[in-house]
């Protein structure tokens, strides 16, 4: 099927990533998947929430939001709503638990990193962009962390990065936009490392149920942008 902006069903839109985007943050980058843009930063705090106090280990967590005009139209800021909602908390924590799973948390001693996720732009796959952001501004603020003799090394033991895939009408394509992603019958993301694993799996049938060789065949099909996707966030962290 012929798709909106011309790709062909396994095509990425065109992805860039802008390391050290933002000037006092100890890492940061910003990405852009099509019109998506996300800014990433990260925090290096010298403390750890207090249910992990003394147990000599770190913690890696994060918050994401969007702006208001991020959308066509205007959304409200959800400190004026009276805090964050679920599909915030529930992207929070997928941004979090994915990070986490390619840090050794011991060889960072008892500190925080904050991964900070902020949709300036929203045309789709704003999580899984997210995702693979912050994969960027870690790696950088654990460089930060080498450099001022903090850690002996970065404790992160391989690539991670995340992509949408879904099936629109009929047919399973990869790097979902926003008008394809209105239009899906089923809409999966799709969380995995460089040796092949799969991280998190968020798939939904959002008409009809589907069946298992549909999904093989997106994660298939996951897995090969994800692939394109860390020579990407690898290329811009080339010399890092």
């Amino acid at each position: 099927m012929p798709r909106v902006d011309g790709r062909t069903a396994d095509e990425l839109r065109p992805c860039r990533i802008t390391r050290n985007y933002i000037k006092h943050a100890e890492g940061s980058c910003l990405i852009e998947m099509g019109d998506t843009r996300v800014v990433c930063t990260a925090t290096v705090e010298e403390r750890v929430p207090l249910w992990r106090k003394g147990q000599g280990a770190g913690w890696v967590t994060a918050e994401y939001g969007m702006i208001p005009r991020s959308c066509k139209e205007r959304n409200q800021r959800e400190a004026s709503r009276g805090g964050p909602g679920g599909r915030t908390f529930e992207i929070q924590r997928l941004v979090g638990r994915a990070l986490r799973s390619v840090v050794d948390l011991e060889a960072m001693g008892e500190r925080t990193i904050w991964l900070d996720c902020d949709v300036i732009q929203a045309d789709g796959g704003t999580r899984t962009a997210s995702v693979t952001g912050a994969f960027v501004a870690l790696w950088d603020a654990f460089g930060w962390m080498v450099e001022n003799r903090m850690l002996e090394r970065r404790p992160i033991t391989q690539y991670l990065a995340a992509v949408s895939v879904g099936i629109v009408s009929g047919t399973e394509l990869l790097d979902l936009c926003y008008e394809e992603d209105c239009l899906a019958q089923v809409d999966l993301n799709l969380v995995m490392t460089a040796d092949g694993k799969i991280v998190e799996v968020q798939g939904t049938a959002e008409a009809a149920p589907f069946g298992k060789d549909r999904l093989f065949k997106m994660l298939d099909l996951g897995e090969r942008g994800i692939r394109q996707l860390m020579a990407i966030q690898k290329k811009a962290l080339e010399g890092a």
